[in-house]
């Protein structure tokens, strides 16, 4: 009979012994696997070079970025949010080699927003960006309520080109400027920010949890 997992969230307890379970994600954590492509391909054409973002050197890969594909897409929210990470400027931070530094991506919902997702993730999947890991990609909502079916559908393509997507709903409390805190932040943005951390946490270069 296959043991239930412990939950890395809350206390660090070993497995009882016997059968070991199948590999999943924890308890109270969506699956982190990767739902597209979790590295560049070949064959994709890169975007030219009009299209493509600009870069700029970092140090070391020691933490994540948000990499905003466009102006206020809101990488400088996230990057409050998950107090350790930082905000790219609308540009992929490069590393010195070997190790690449991860980033995720972040786009508003509207149709401008999601065609700059698109061009970004096309960018890293034809392999012109060089040393960069694109944990995914979150989009934040442009407007209150759903979205129309015509930019759902785009969303949806635009998501299979990157491992994973994570989706923020409209705050109007940070429509009107207000800095985002845990008092008017909807608990789905946590999970956002769970499921992101998670993935982080992995690497050596960790940072403090959110909030």
């Amino acid at each position: 009979m296959t043991q239930p997992q412990h939950n890395p969230w809350t206390t660090q307890q070993p497995l009882p012994p016997g059968p070991q379970p199948v590999p999943g994600p924890p308890p109270g954590l969506p699956d982190l696997s990767p739902r597209g492509p979790s590295a560049p391909q070949h064959g994709v054409p890169a975007p030219a070079e009009d299209q493509r973002l600009p870069k700029f050197a970092i140090p070391a890969a020691d933490t994540l970025w948000w990499v905003g594909v466009h102006g206020g897409a809101g990488e400088s929210t996230m990057a409050q949010l998950l107090p350790g990470t930082r905000a790219a400027g609308h540009r992929w931070p490069i590393p010195p080699p070997p190790v690449p530094t991860p980033v995720v991506l972040v786009a508003r919902t509207h149709g401008s927003g999601l065609r700059a997702a698109q061009r970004a993730a096309i960018e890293w999947a034809s392999g012109v960006v060089q040393g960069v890991a694109v944990l995914g990609l979150v989009l934040i909502a442009d407007a209150p309520g759903r979205l129309p079916r015509v930019l759902d559908d785009f969303a949806d393509i635009v998501g299979g080109g990157v491992p994973r997507v994570w989706d923020i709903p409209w705050i109007e409390e940070w429509r009107r400027g207000e800095d985002p805190t845990p008092d008017n932040t909807p608990d789905e943005v946590f999970e956002v920010l769970e499921s992101i951390y998670a993935l982080r946490a992995s690497n050596p270069a960790d940072y403090p949890a959110p909030y």
